[in-house]
């Protein structure tokens, strides 16, 4: 895949900003600035097509988004991708595929449960209504996420276990809905039946909210939906 013109992705150039934030990008369709890694890369393959890369490592230059698929939908439909586009690459308009928003969408949920995977082989997830329930008790948890179609008092059970852990009885605060059913979490885990799920490693839960808050604010999901579920 190449990338022409815009900025420079090069791992040994790129400097973390104060405070551990990553470096800043423009969205080309809006102006504004964000963090790279709450923003969309897109890159150009060597036949012109544009292409999301949501992990932003392909070579050489990209173009960056800091909108949602809806807005996203609009400024195709209305020719301001590609105009955009053209700026940002300095060249000829790109061709922009027309279920480029579905691709990215894609894209975004593969980033997800790659990420959720990686935990998974890394020793860090905890799985199992007990055992989370156990942890959460404890106090030791930093998040705790539940499959889309989890049923309620599951959840509520140990959400309640997780409020009195961590001193926050009456808050009412609780884990993530994350936008999977148990089916693609039990594919995505290699495990039977996966319902709920937590995390005690604080990176760790930073990482998997970094890919869940990326999908969700790309779908424009409300915010009580996109809060992610660590402390």
């Amino acid at each position: 895949m190449r990338t022409p013109n815009n900025e420079s992705l090069t791992p040994t150039t790129e400097r973390t900003r104060p405070g551990g934030k990553s470096p800043e990008r423009k969205c080309i369709l809006t102006g504004r600035h964000g963090e790279r890694d709450e923003l969309i890369r897109l890159a150009i393959s060597p036949d012109g097509d544009v292409l999301p890369d949501p992990r932003a490592r392909a070579p050489g230059r990209g173009a960056w988004l800091g909108v949602s698929r809806a807005e996203l939908e609009t400024a195709i439909a209305k020719g301001k991708l590609k105009g955009a586009l053209a700026r940002a690459f300095k060249s000829a308009p790109p061709r922009v595929p027309d279920d480029l928003p579905a691709q990215i969408d894609a894209g975004l949920l593969r980033t997800l449960t790659d990420r959720l995977g990686l935990e998974m082989r890394s020793g860090h997830l905890i799985l199992g209504s007990e055992r989370i329930a156990e942890h959460a008790r404890g106090g030791v948890l930093a998040a705790l996420y539940h499959a889309a179609d989890a049923s309620d008092g599951g959840a509520a059970k140990l959400d309640q276990a997780w409020r009195v852990g961590s001193d926050r009885e009456g808050s009412g605060e609780g884990g993530t809905r994350l936008p999977l059913d148990r089916a693609a979490l039990s594919v995505a885990l290699g495990r039977d039946n996966v319902v709920h799920l937590a995390l005690a490693d604080h990176a760790a839960a930073e990482r998997v909210d970094q890919a869940l808050t990326r999908l969700l604010q790309y779908r424009n999901a409300s915010a009580d939906v996109s809060e992610a579920g660590a402390a």
